[in-house]
């Protein structure tokens, strides 16, 4: 029997709408409307379309988007000069840097720099630190995504096994603090983990963020798990996720597509963070 597809894209439009009725409140009851600066560094075209695809998902929510966009060779003083300009202003409710940065540029102190409470994709360390410790936070975005498409499912998370395989501060470590916090049992896996197959044959829940494309087949998968795919690599002009699809949905009882399971969900949680900025 195939799995149940977890239709991201579904499930996003879905929130988008909730979010777009919350910001006409806002606006009605406060005066407010939400506001997103995403600041865009060099010419990376991956990164001029999710910029691009950000800044209309904004505006169809009544979100005000910024777009400031610099040449590669931009000074890094510069840079940090204009997040603390934004910082100030009061119309700014989120900031976001798209990344990666020009490598002259050191990427850690540009987001450092950001006011954590405008830190809409919750990666500074103060954000970061209660995140750790379990207090109510900015969530980084896709590791957001992924506990929503999970509880979609209307699995109980808790008491269940939670594999997640890849470590990075973007999505493995945040997702897997966010299932701890939720009382899943979580074993964070990655490059140098041994017997990798068999540890992620025991996920009740298997979360794969590695960015190798079908690194994942159906041998890794546990009858019945819920699997989320999180990859997202260009091979020959084709999108490809980091688990073989066409097996892992023999086996598994939940799955999500690529393209149209996590991305979408990426984008409509940087929205409900920065609503959650302008709202407090």
């Amino acid at each position: 029997m195939k799995a149940n597809i977890i239709d991201g894209k579904a499930i996003a439009k879905k929130i988008r709408e909730d979010i777009r009725q919350k910001t006409i409140k806002l606006k009605e009851d406060r005066g407010i409307i939400p506001g997103l600066t995403v600041i865009l560094v060099g010419d990376d075209p991956a990164s001029q379309i999710y910029v691009r695809n950000k800044e209309k998902s904004c505006r169809s929510v009544g979100i005000n988007s910024n777009i400031i966009h610099y040449d590669s060779n931009i000074s890094q003083d510069t840079l940090l000069k204009k997040i603390y300009e934004l910082n100030e202003d009061e119309d700014v409710h989120g900031i976001l840097v798209q990344l990666p940065l020009p490598k002259h540029i050191k990427s850690q102190i540009v987001l450092n720099a950001i006011d954590p409470q405008k830190d809409v994709d919750g990666f500074h360390p103060v954000n970061v630190g209660k995140l750790v410790i379990g207090e109510k936070t900015l969530e980084p975005c896709t590791a957001k995504g992924i506990i929503y498409l999970i509880e979609e499912t209307g699995i109980e998370i808790e008491g269940k096994h939670a594999v997640v395989i890849g470590r990075s501060n973007i999505v493995g470590k945040p997702v897997s603090l966010m299932l701890l916090h939720k009382n899943a049992t979580v074993t964070m896996c990655h490059s140098k983990t041994e017997d990798l197959k068999d540890i992620a044959r025991q996920a009740d829940i298997l979360v794969v963020a590695v960015g190798n494309p079908e690194f994942i087949d159906g041998s890794y998968i546990k009858e019945g798990a819920v699997v989320i795919d999180v990859g997202t690599s260009r091979v020959n002009n084709k999108l490809y996720g980091d688990i073989k699809f066409e097996e892992a949905v023999n086996k598994a009882g939940w799955i999500t597509p690529v393209p149209g399971g996590v991305g979408p969900m990426t984008i409509a949680m940087l929205l409900e963070n920065t609503l959650y900025c302008a709202q407090t």
